[in-house]
C-alpha cells in the first residue's frame, strides 16, 4: 500500500504521488513570533515531524521548509521600546526553537524569514497587478489589495463563496474596492517604527500576512510543490488567500493540503481571555520531554487533542512499558549472549497504518502488541521471537521519534540523574543480596519496600537484580 494522505482542499484521501519522483517538497506555516510557543505549536510541528520521519522511511529524499513570520502586527503590537519589533521576534524564534530541540523535532531543511523575502513578495504582487487581480489604492496609502472577486477559484480551499465569508480584517480597509479584499502590501502608517519599513514600487511598507508565504514557499520549492501543511485554525483566511494569490499569480502552488487539529484545555478552546494557554515552557518543566513527544504525537494528526489533568502520566505509563521491555529483552539476550536477527524492520501492520494517513493510534497499537508478544517470548524463553521483537520496537520507536535508546533522549537531564543514583541504588541492592545470603529476609524485603516507597522497581534475574524507575 502507497501512502495516502487526507488532502483537505479535495476533501478526501489521496494517495501521495509527488511531482518529482523520490522526492517530497514540504512547506509548513511556522510561528508568527510574537510571543512564546504554546502547546498548539508543539502538536503542529511535530506532526509535520512524524510525516516527514515517514516519508524519510519510505524512501523519499525530502525538502521541509518551516517559515517564520517575523514581521506582522501582532509583532509590533508586543514591541516596546526597551525591545524593538526585531529583537522580540528573534527572542521568541529561540524559544520556539529550544521547544522543537526538546521534542526531538528536526530542523528543517530551511527556516527562511519573511523579512528576507521582501523582493520575492513584490515580484508576485506585480504579476497581479500585471494580471488584474490586485491593485494599487487610489488614496496613495501606499496599500495593495488582492481583488478577490477578479479571481473565480477564489474560495476552493475552503469551499466559500465570497459572499458567504466574513470581511478580511487583516488591514485597514482605506482604498479597497470591496470588504473581502486582503492585503499584499501596507503602505506605512504614523507611529510606526521606520526599522518595519521597506521601499517598494508603492511606497514604503511591509508586506501582508498571506503573500509572506506564498514568497518563501515559491523561493526555496518552486511555484509548484508537493505538500502544504500547516494548523486547521490556518485554512481561512491565511491558507485560502494563499491559494488565491499564488494560482492567480500563475503558479501551480501545492499539490496536496495537509491540516492538523488544534488541541484544547480541559474541554475549551485555549485562549488568552479564559487564562487557559498552555505554554512550552511549562509543559517541559512538567514532564520528560519524550514523555511530552509520545502524549502530543499520540492521537491522529488531524484530531483534536484535549489536554487534562493527568494526560501525561498515561503518556508516562505507556512509555515506561515500551522501555521497560527494551531494557528487560536487552539484559536477558546479553545474558544468553544470544545474538539475534539484530534487523530494525517494522512490522506490516505498522506500515500499513502509517501509509493510511499516518494513523498513529493503530501503528502505537501495533506496538504495543509488539511489546506484549515479546514479553510472552521472554517469559517462555523463546530468545529468537524476543529479538525479533526488539528489532521491530526499535524500528517502530525510531520512525516515530520516541525510542529511548536514542542519543537524542539520552542526552537529557533525566538520564543524568539515572546515571548519579544508579551507585546509591546498586549499594542498597548489595544490602540486600547479603542479607539473603545471610537468610535474614526481614532485612532484605526491608530495602525493596523502602526502594518501592521510593518509586523504584527491583526486578530478580539470574544475572542479579535490576532496577528501574517505575513508570
Amino acid at each position: 500500500m502507497a501512502l495516502h494522505l487526507y488532502d483537505s482542499k479535495a476533501q478526501e484521501l489521496r494517495e501521495f504521488t509527488p511531482l518529482n519522483p523520490g522526492e517530497a517538497g514540504i512547506y509548513v506555516c511556522g510561528p508568527t513570533v510574537q510571543s512564546s510557543p504554546h502547546i498548539g505549536h508543539l502538536r503542529s510541528a511535530l506532526v509535520y515531524d512524524q510525516l516527514r520521519r515517514w516519508l524519510d522511511y519510505s524512501g523519499y529524499r525530502v525538502t521541509l521548509v518551516r517559515n517564520v513570520t517575523d514581521i506582522d502586527d501582532k509583532v509590533l503590537a508586543n514591541a516596546t521600546d526597551a525591545e524593538p519589533w526585531w529583537a522580540l521576534a528573534y527572542r521568541m524564534e529561540l524559544e520556539f526553537n529550544d521547544g522543537y530541540r526538546a521534542l526531538g523535532i528536526a530542523p528543517p531543511t530551511y527556516e527562511p524569514r519573511a523579512t528576507a523575502s521582501i523582493q520575492q513578495m513584490h515580484e508576485i504582487i506585480l504579476r497581479l497587478i500585471d494580471r488584474g487581480h490586485a491593485y494599487a489604492a487610489s488614496d496613495d496609502s501606499g496599500d495593495v489589495y488582492f481583488d478577490v472577486r477578479s479571481w473565480p477559484a477564489y474560495g476552493a480551499l475552503t469551499r466559500q463563496s465570497v459572499d458567504a465569508m466574513e470581511d478580511a480584517t487583516d488591514a485597514d480597509p482605506r482604498g479597497k474596492r470591496d470588504p473581502h479584499d486582503f492585503a499584499l502590501w501596507k503602505g506605512r502608517k504614523d507611529g510606526e517604527p521606520a526599522s518595519a519599513t521597506w521601499s517598494s514600487p508603492w511606497g514604503p511598507g511591509r508586506p501582508g500576512w498571506h503573500i509572506e508565504c506564498s514568497a518563501m514557499s515559491s523561493r526555496y520549492l518552486g511555484g509548484s510543490f508537493d505538500i502544504h501543511g500547516g494548523g486547521l485554525d490556518l485554512r481561512f483566511p491565511h491558507h485560502e488567500n494563499e491559494l488565491a494569490q499564488s494560482t492567480a499569480a500563475g503558479d501551480g502552488f501545492a499539490s496536496y493540503w495537509v491540516h492538523n487539529g488544534l488541541v484544547n484545555v480541559g474541554g475549551q478552546k485555549m485562549s488568552k481571555s479564559l487564562g487557559n494557554s498552555l505554554f512550552a515552557a511549562d509543559l517541559l518543566a512538567s514532564a520528560r520531554p519524550i514523555v511530552l513527544r509520545y502524549y502530543l504525537g499520540q492521537a491522529h494528526y488531524r484530531s483534536t487533542i484535549d489536554f487534562h489533568d493527568g494526560a501525561l502520566d498515561e503518556a508516562a505509563a505507556a512509555l515506561d512499558r515500551i522501555e521497560s521491555f527494551l531494557d528487560r529483552v536487552e539484559r536477558r539476550l546479553a545474558e544468553t549472549r544470544f545474538a539475534g536477527s539484530g534487523t530494525p524492520v517494522p512490522p506490516a501492520d505498522f506500515v500499513a497504518a502509517m501509509d493510511d494517513d499516518l494513523a498513529v493510534p493503530q501503528a502505537l497499537a501495533v506496538l504495543h502488541d509488539t511489546i506484549r508478544s515479546g514479553n510472552a517470548a521472554i517469559d517462555g524463553d523463546d530468545l529468537a521471537a524476543a529479538a525479533t521483537a526488539q528489532a521491530e520496537v526499535i524500528a517502530m520507536t525510531n520512525i516515530l521519534g520516541i525510542n529511548p535508546l536514542s542519543a537524542t533522549w539520552n542526552e537529557t537531564g533525566e538520564s543524568a540523574a539515572l546515571f548519579a543514583l544508579d551507585p546509591l541504588v546498586q549499594r542498597l541492592l548489595g544490602q540486600r543480596e547479603q542479607a539473603r545470603a545471610d537468610r535474614d529476609f526481614a532485612t532484605a524485603d526491608r530495602i525493596r519496600d523502602d526502594l518501592q516507597a521510593a518509586g523504584i522497581t527491583i526486578e530478580d534475574t539470574p544475572s542479579g537484580a535490576h532496577w528501574s524507575i517505575d513508570g
